[in-house]
Order: C-alpha cells, then sequence, then structure tokens
C-alpha cells in the first residue's frame, strides 16, 4: 500500500522550498532524513503554520511545549521538524499503521527497512484505498487463501458470501476450533469491514466439548 517514489528532505532544507515540495507533489508532510537516508524528523503543514503565525506567543505560557518557540525560530527542516520520526515497517498489517497514525495523530508514516533506511511513505489516504476493494476479489482471497490454502478447508463445503466488505461464511467443518480461527483470519483481508458466520461442526473439540 505504501508509496516507494518518497519526497524528502534534509535538515538543511530552507522552509520555503519544504513549502514548495508540500504544495506542488499536494502531501501534507515530508520526512527529514540524513546522510545514510534514514528518517530522523518529519515536517508536516502544522509546522510551517505554527511558524507562520507565531503560534507560541498566542498559547498560554503553561499550554506550551517546551520546543515550539524554537519551532517560531526556525527556517530549515531541522529546527521545523518533529522528531524523532514516527515510522512503520513494510511487513505491517493495514491496521497496524493505521493504528500507529491514530495513536500519534499524524496522516502520513515514513516506512523503514531492515536497515532503517527510508522505504517508502503509507498516508491515511493509502489505507482508505483498501475499503475500495472489490467484492468479488475479497470474496477470492478469504476461499483460496484463508479457507483453503491456511486453514486447508474444502472450497466446497465452505460458502463465502461478500457484500460491500461484509463477508458471510456458512457451510460445513470437521472441528469446532476451526471456526474462530477463520474469522480471525478473514477480518484480517485487505477490505474486509465485518465477519460474520453461519458455520456448523462434525466434531467438537473444544474446552468441555463432548
Amino acid at each position: 500500500m505504501m508509496s516507494t517514489n518518497v519526497v524528502r528532505v534534509q535538515r538543511g532544507t530552507f522552509l520555503k522550498e519544504i513549502a514548495r515540495l508540500l504544495t506542488e507533489h499536494r502531501i501534507s508532510a515530508v520526512p527529514v532524513v540524513d546522510e545514510d537516508d534514514r528518517p530522523v524528523g518529519v515536517v508536516s503543514e502544522a509546522d510551517l503554520l505554527r511558524k507562520q503565525l507565531g503560534l507560541t506567543a498566542l498559547l498560554p505560557a503553561l499550554r506550551q511545549e517546551p520546543d515550539q518557540h524554537s519551532k517560531t525560530e526556525a527556517t530549515t527542516a531541522e529546527g521545523l521538524m518533529t522528531s524523532p520520526a514516527v515510522v512503520a515497517y513494510p511487513d505491517w498489517t493495514i491496521v497496524e499503521a493505521g493504528w500507529l497514525m491514530q495513536a500519534r495523530s499524524v496522516k502520513r508514516l515514513p516506512v523503514v527497512d531492515d536497515t532503517g533506511r527510508l522505504a517508502g511513505v503509507i498516508s491515511r489516504s493509502d489505507l482508505l484505498q483498501v475499503f475500495l476493494r472489490r467484492d468479488r476479489a475479497i470474496q477470492e482471497e478469504v476461499l483460496e487463501g484463508v479457507l483453503t490454502r491456511t486453514l486447508g478447508l474444502s472450497p466446497s463445503a465452505i460458502t463465502v458470501d461478500v457484500s460491500d466488505g461484509h463477508v458471510m461464511l456458512s457451510g460445513l467443518v470437521e472441528r469446532r476450533s476451526v471456526i474462530p480461527a477463520a474469522v480471525r483470519l478473514c477480518r484480517g483481508v485487505d477490505g474486509v469491514v465485518e465477519v460474520s458466520e453461519r458455520l456448523q461442526y462434525e466434531v467438537d473439540d473444544s474446552a468441555g466439548g463432548d
């Protein structure tokens, strides 16, 4: 889901150049990288607005963050950036990236490889693309990828219906313990909004089962 053609700046990039890049590429933030292309921070639209408006002077002294005054005085990315950078990794799920964005109140995450170098960027709009996935594609991945290849179930024994991202599983499985595993794995499929099931089982192998 990440974009690999990443706009980035150096510590010494001036404010006007950062503003130009954000406007030209229609992005809300840009990672700041060191000489080894490792993210050291992020400059966002909010950082530039804070500088432009002199926001520190408008806030009560007790509410000021320690670095706000220095940010309003800054002229380069090093002074403007929020550091350290909040990053994601290529093997993260969409859910993991989304939760981190929500928790840290950011709209974009630099994605780094195993060496810490910038590999891409994932944004909120990238995450939203998941929910535009066609029901047919979701159905195929659930039936072939999750139920058949991962769980080893017979595709002829399970019916998968998908409507607007809502998955309904019905049919017969051999063991009861497979049902919660199937539901959990289906929820991890890109584009799935909700999973319901009407599955029956032949053997109750759950705790307390007959």
